[in-house]
């Protein structure tokens, strides 16, 4: 039966699909037949029905271009890591990826730092937060972009 996730949460390993019929079935993430990719929502699948369980899940490739690409729960490896080269001290890579605390605390920490080159002692935490930045731009273009996801998406890993 052909579906489409309605959610998936990766630290529990369960979801939710609605199937083609109408009704609504439960997934264990141990039931994931795709290569390359985790369960996410608004992915179009097929898959077995056991019940009110859904089992033996395969995602359909191209059945939705766009939300393959700019769904929910998806995010670009390459945008975040040159937001993260160029803008990475005022934390817009952190918005980027939701990971709003995170942001706020680059965005402060920057603000603070070049109030205090006024006094000299501002230069060592800015060069701190650059090379945070910098090292999280190499990580985010160097991954795979099902890998990315997979990390920062829907694994909510925040530094590094």
């Amino acid at each position: 039966m052909k579906g489409q996730i309605l959610t998936f949460d990766p630290l529990k390993g369960e979801g939710i699909i609605s199937g083609e019929d109408g009704s609504r079935y439960g997934f264990q993430g141990s039931g994931w037949r795709g290569t390359g990719g985790v369960p996410r929502a608004g992915l179009q699948v097929d898959f077995s029905p056991a019940g009110e369980t859904a089992e033996e899940i395969f995602p359909l490739a191209g059945a939705n271009p766009l939300a393959d690409a700019f769904g929910p729960g998806h995010k670009s490896p390459i945008v975040a890591g040159l937001l993260a080269l160029f803008l990475g001290g005022f934390g817009v890579h952190k918005f980027y990826l939701g990971y709003n605390s995170q942001g706020v605390i680059l965005l402060v920490g920057t603000f603070v730092s070049y109030l205090l080159t006024l006094v000299i002692i501002g230069i060592i935490p800015l060069m701190i937060i650059g090379v945070v930045c910098l090292i999280e731009a190499i990580i985010y273009i160097t991954k795979s972009e099902s890998d990315f996801n997979a990390i920062y998406v829907q694994g909510q890993k925040h530094w590094f």
